[in-house]
């Protein structure tokens, strides 16, 4: 059976390629993104959908109240059956009826190692803090804001010559290698929840690769 992804955008979408090359290269198995789902009519993550082939639907924002929006964020998501939502780089809350109809079927990717760094800019946090580790978490999304379950980590050490746009785009790097992994152990089955503990069944930790062999830049 194949596993249907829908992905909510709202900017250039370079984790959403990432998913994309991902299950085009067969990494990821009896998985397809049905749909992208942006509240921006002019995310490039909308022209990314559309050269895969795949739906891309623009719903305006300003045309619903908050409950209204996610209805219709839903009805789209009933019209193509989905399994798996993903958020990637969407920058609205969702609400109690999404979120409670897909409970621990919706992922997010956040540039920073949660607990630590919630919300916006969490480089430009993390930066500023001085840490001498940052990274990435795919945690499922529940009520609270980046509070959700941890599926994976990935560390990205701070060195001294860094800035703030050098340590994001290194931080979004493994990103593009976290979030396909994630969708990946999903997609097998291979994701346990236990209270807050998200557990990896039969993982083999070497099935992740560091070179992806892809640019994801605009």
């Amino acid at each position: 059976m194949t596993v249907k992804i829908a992905v909510l955008v709202s900017g250039r979408g370079s984790n959403l390629q990432a998913i994309i090359n991902s299950i085009e290269k067969d990494r990821i198995k009896n998985a397809a993104i049905n749909v992208v789902i942006s509240n921006r009519t002019v995310a490039y993550a909308l022209e990314r959908a559309r050269n895969h082939g795949i739906n891309a639907v623009f719903l305006d924002p300003g045309k619903y109240d908050k409950t209204g929006y996610d209805r219709a964020i839903l009805d789209v998501l009933k019209q193509y059956d989905i399994d798996l939502l993903l958020l990637a780089g969407y920058f609205r809350l969702l609400g109690n009826e999404i979120i409670e109809a897909y409970r621990y079927r919706i992922m997010n990717i956040h540039p920073a190692l949660l607990p630590a760094f919630k919300g916006l800019h969490a480089q430009r946090q993390a930066f500023e803090y001085g840490v001498k580790v940052a990274g990435c978490t795919v945690h499922f999304v529940d009520e609270g804001l980046d509070s959700g379950p941890i599926i994976l980590q990935s560390c990205v050490p701070v060195i001294s010559e860094d800035t703030e746009e050098t340590l994001t785009a290194r931080i979004l790097e493994k990103e593009h290698i976290i979030y396909p992994e994630a969708v990946r152990l999903f997609v097998e089955g291979k994701l346990k929840i236990e209270g807050r503990n998200v557990l990896l069944l039969n993982r083999v930790t070497d099935q992740i690769h560091d070179q992806t062999g892809t640019d994801f830049t605009d």
